[in-house]
């Protein structure tokens, strides 16, 4: 697994990634808006951490160009603006979960893993259940497996 971090204050920065070290996980982190979206747009993430007020460009510009790539990497919106509208606006802009500043680490590793169980990445192209196939790809289409 790996995350990326999009976080302009270094000390929640330094808080995220000595979390996620200390459970195993691999991170990388950006400290300004235009860093973490080149780095979300050349490499591939399981996940990126994304605040929404960062400097140069925001989260939100930064999680519609995730979205507009057609890549479905989960996006965790981690922000002091915790108003319902915010999350709202959040959530209708593609991220996948949101948290509130200040959080507790234990909250947002739970919500890491909720996030990528949930991932379409994590799920097959094709389940198959005796002599019925079902491809994902070809939109659920059903065929019948010979042998």
């Amino acid at each position: 697994m790996k995350i990326l971090i999009v976080e302009d204050d270094p000390k929640n920065a330094s808080f995220l990634s000595r979390g996620l070290a200390e459970n195993g996980i691999t991170f990388d982190v950006a400290g300004r808006g235009d860093e973490g979206l080149g780095m979300a747009r050349t490499a591939a993430y399981d996940l990126v951490i994304l605040d929404v007020m960062l400097p140069r460009v925001d989260g939100s510009t930064i999680l519609a160009a995730i979205r507009e790539t057609g890549r479905e990497t989960p996006v965790l919106y981690l922000t002091a603006r915790d108003g319902v509208e915010d999350r709202v606006r959040g959530l209708e802009l593609g991220t996948d979960d949101y948290l509130a500043k200040p959080f507790a680490f234990a909250e947002l590793l739970a919500r890491v893993r909720s996030v990528l169980r949930r991932s379409p990445a994590r799920q097959p192209d094709t389940v198959r259940v005796a002599d019925l196939e079902l491809d994902a790809r070809r939109g659920g289409h059903a065929a019948v497996c010979a042998g």
